[in-house]
């Protein structure tokens, strides 16, 4: 059974960092590129950051490029999304996110690329 179960969401204040993890299962995580899409009220859900399927290549949003940056364990099937210099428009429930990739430096930027999604975790910046 797939699950990608992602923690560490919260409050912060505007300037603040924050990190989101994600623990990735029940599939071959070193075949997937692993990424992080969020989703504000009444918005369409948009790309954050990916990395590639040998972590050796990532893209960024440009509104988060220097940011926030993205890692991946493949010894422990995890994901992590560092943020920093938040802003409050960063606000958002984050999905992590896992795409099957057929090279290894291959990542993605479209929902359409996606095979699986975790629950989301909020995230919420205050001003």
């Amino acid at each position: 059974q797939v699950q990608l179960v992602e923690s560490g969401g919260g409050l912060v204040q505007a300037g603040d960092s924050l990190s989101v993890s994600c623990v990735a299962s029940g599939f071959t995580f070193s075949d997937y590129a692993m990424g992080w899409f969020r989703q504000a009220p009444g918005k369409d859900r948009e790309f954050v950051a990916a990395i590639s399927r040998n972590g050796g290549l990532t893209n960024e949003a440009d509104s988060v490029k220097g940011r926030f940056t993205i890692f991946r364990d493949s010894a422990k099937d995890t994901v992590d999304l560092e943020m920093s210099s938040l802003k409050p428009e960063d606000t958002a429930v984050y999905f992590c996110a896992a795409g099957r990739r057929r090279y290894p430096a291959d990542t993605f930027r479209s929902v359409n690329e996606i095979d699986y999604w975790g629950q989301g975790t909020q995230v919420t910046v205050s001003s």
